[in-house]
């Protein structure tokens, strides 16, 4: 759920005032709310010399709240719904696309699972460059590991046109890429948690828009902002991991889009390697693909760890 400070830009009665009054009873964010008891909110807002606008407020997060919630859908309004708005997006590679169907679909969350230096990075800054030039849509890309390379989206603006941009002359199709393709520098998953929650208000009020809408989101990697809050024995992170999860998830639905992030792997039993984020996270992708590289041949090799429609073990291959 938002913090209640994002929601101040668009709410002018989320102010900082009923901000620090919702502060004091321990409110501070839209998911505190609903836990709280809003007759005693109000009661203590009667007390208040503000408490006119202070209940003005109180409705604007319950009419936020009641906006939230989405009408119940059959079968067949599910099926009408991924026929009209949930489009499949090309990343570029042609052995993903070839076994994936097309590409990426929006509503859903595509998982990749490989080694340090499998060309996970190399698929995400593909997709980007290929989402914002052939289907002229806006990015989300979320770097958490100072990956995010403009010279690559430029020599995959280039393959692409059949052209090398040398000069100031010839940049007009990676220029419109690269203004397309917005990167937020992200490091730790509290930051993520803003610029997802700040995402979904604008996405909401169509304030991305204006020029092209945004049609998919990337976090490379999603591993490096979890694995951090994994351990320890209390629960708080596990409930971090599924909660970044399932807004994820929501964005994607909510918000058509084609979301895609990046996971490493790590040590598992009798030396063999597995994803990384445990079992628990494992439910979370719609797919995983599996990525190994052929360092001789400098081919990538992907394989269906999960799919909702296609048997797991379908593999395909190309070169980045």
């Amino acid at each position: 759920m938002a913090p209640l400070k994002s929601l101040e830009q668009e709410y002018p009665l989320i102010d900082s005032s009923f901000q620090a009054f919702c502060a004091s009873h321990d409110i501070f964010s839209v998911e505190d709310f609903i836990l709280h008891d809003i007759d005693v909110l109000i009661a203590f807002a009667d007390k208040l010399s503000a408490s006119r606008r202070l209940k003005q407020g109180i409705n604007q997060l319950l009419s936020i709240i009641d906006a939230l919630h989405q009408p119940l859908l059959n079968g067949l309004d599910l099926l009408q719904d991924v026929k009209r708005n949930k489009h499949v997006l090309s990343t570029g590679c042609q052995g993903i696309d070839a076994l994936l169907g097309g590409g990426l679909r929006e509503g859903q969350l595509t998982e990749l699972v490989g080694p340090s230096s499998s060309g996970k990075t190399q698929v995400c800054l593909k997709s980007a460059s290929t989402v914002a030039k052939m289907h002229m849509s806006s990015v989300v890309y979320l770097d958490t590991g100072n990956s995010f390379s403009p010279q690559r989206i430029a020599h995959f603006v280039g393959q692409s046109s059949g052209s090398v941009f040398n000069n100031q002359t010839d940049r007009g199709p990676l220029q419109k890429v690269l203004d397309s393709i917005i990167c937020y520098s992200v490091f730790d998953i509290f930051q993520m948690f803003d610029v997802l929650h700040q995402l979904e208000i604008n996405l909401r009020s169509e304030m991305l828009k204006s020029d092209h809408q945004v049609r998919l989101l990337i976090v490379d990697s999603i591993s490096s902002l979890i694995t951090p809050i994994l351990g320890g024995s209390g629960p708080q992170g596990h409930a971090l991991m599924i909660s970044a999860g399932f807004l994820l998830k929501k964005l994607a639905h909510e918000q058509n889009l084609a979301v895609l992030v990046t996971n490493h792997m790590v040590g598992g039993d009798s030396g063999t390697s597995k994803p990384a984020l445990g079992e628990s996270w494992k439910s979370v992708p719609h797919i995983r693909l599996l990525l190994s590289r052929d360092w001789q041949s400098n081919i990538c090799n992907f394989f269906i760890l999960k799919h909702p429609s296609m048997a797991s073990g379908r593999a395909a291959s190309c070169t980045l």
